[in-house]
């Protein structure tokens, strides 16, 4: 921290913003965390106090705020101790935990994974299982669909992931998917400990679930090359010759894992949701799809110039991963405003996708706001940031991103669905946002 900025001191809680003893403001973010945000917005500015989980965070809002965190300029701020603190124990040495010169290195070896050549392969892949699920949606009105999805994607990380899981049953696939549900779950947890009945007590023992599974197939993985991704990571070598050791590959797998299948889960629904709501955009995205075939390559996939404005457009109002974790490793400045060292921070990424300021009616369903005619997310840098920012940024975002359209593209040419235009999914926000009611729609095999 230079000693020629000016600065203040981060502003105290204002009485009413203390929330409730022990848990602070988590009701009110569980309940409604833009609203929260946008309160601590107009409350305090882009530098805020915001209690929660006994402790005293450091909430960043507005897209100057969220850059300077992401981009992490002086290098105070680390993402090992603040997503510790919520899920460490279960995406243990996962790369969103690691840090500094381990992180780098980590992340030089995986990116290994995520060549174009090899985003080609996991894309032709990926066709047969989108297709084997999609085939079991039955037609009819009220089908959830969040779940529906949350178990295709999980079938599509298994296949592309691990090359198929042909030891494990469906009841055993199904204690995976709980697994993983259950680490995810356990950043709202309040006793933070193995307790039984509580969400971290679930998440170890979800963990435990996940290390089983994955470490049964690890030596078969270390025995054969082969182009899924677990064969990759156990085969991969840095440049100068670094290997992931057998706990490095399972750890990796878990997070990787969580992280392609929970999100695009997310992304897929809203998806779903915004386009049953909107029919002309469903057409139009039908219309290009129709014009390639059942199982396009990633170019083609590239060439869906509709749907690719639709899930930017789903990804600005629903981001998956709304909040992100920081610590303040030393004492820093963010906006004038004193952050010490040791403060949890939480960036908050979705207010700046909602702000007047940055978008033309940032409520509405809008896509084309993304196309070439108006790019409104080059109002800043960090209008836009669902996948973060800076050495962190995520490592997967172009294989979602291509998984999410895979799916979409076999939907709209197998089948047609509508949403009720007055829907609004009820979020569960205690972690990832999911809609609590399974997000029903109205689903047509024309």
């Amino acid at each position: 921290m230079t000693t020629d900025q000016v600065t203040r001191d981060l502003p105290a809680v204002r009485r009413g913003d203390h929330g409730l003893p022990l848990l602070g403001r988590v009701t009110a973010y569980a309940k409604d965390p833009v609203a929260l945000m946008r309160h601590q917005w107009e409350t305090y500015g882009p530098v805020s106090p915001f209690p929660f989980l006994g402790q005293t965070f450091v909430m960043l809002l507005g897209p100057d705020a969220c850059e300077e965190a992401l981009r992490n300029g002086d290098k105070a701020f680390a993402n090992g101790p603040a997503w510790g603190r919520l899920v460490g124990p279960f995406f243990h040495r996962g790369l969103m935990l690691l840090d500094g010169e381990e992180h780098h290195l980590h992340r030089r070896i995986m990116q290994e994974a995520f060549t174009r050549d090899r985003l080609a392969s996991y894309v032709e892949a990926m066709h047969p299982a989108i297709a084997r699920g999609l085939d079991t949606w039955p037609a009819g009105d009220g089908f959830r669909c969040y779940p529906a999805l949350k178990q295709l994607t999980l079938d599509i990380a298994a296949d592309i992931f691990m090359g198929g899981a042909a030891d494990t049953s469906p009841e055993e696939m199904q204690r995976v998917n709980e697994a993983f549900i259950a680490c995810v779950q356990a950043a709202s947890g309040v006793v933070r400990a193995d307790v039984p009945f509580t969400r971290w007590g679930r998440a170890h023992r979800g963990r435990r679930v996940l290390e089983e599974f994955l470490r049964h197939y690890l030596p078969a993985k270390r025995a054969e090359r082969t182009d899924d991704l677990f064969s990759v990571l156990c085969h991969i070598e840095g440049e100068g010759g670094e290997r992931f050791s057998d706990d490095d590959v399972v750890n990796h797998m878990i997070f990787l894992m969580m992280a392609a299948h929970d999100t695009s889960t997310i992304t897929t629904s809203t998806m779903l949701q915004h386009l049953g709501q909107h029919p002309e955009w469903q057409e139009r995205c039908r219309a290009e799809s129709l014009a390639l075939g059942e199982a396009p390559s990633l170019a083609e996939l590239e060439q869906l110039t509709s749907l690719d404005l639709v899930m930017k457009e789903s990804l600005r109002l629903r981001a998956p991963v709304p909040m992100l974790a920081r610590r303040a490793v030393k004492d820093t400045v963010v906006q004038g405003v004193r952050v010490p060292a040791g403060s949890h921070v939480a960036v908050g990424v979705q207010f700046s996708h909602l702000m007047d300021d940055l978008w033309t009616e940032p409520d509405r369903f809008d896509p084309d706001r993304f196309g070439p005619e108006r790019r409104e997310d080059k109002s800043h840098r960090y209008a836009w940031s669902p996948f973060g920012g800076g050495v962190h940024k995520c490592i997967g975002l172009h294989f979602a991103g291509a998984e999410v359209k895979a799916i979409l593209h076999r939907l709209l040419r197998t089948h047609r669905w509508s949403v009720d235009p007055s829907y609004v999914a009820p979020l569960d926000n205690h972690s990832l946002p999911f809609p609590k009611d399974g997000q029903p729609i109205d689903l047509v095999r024309p």
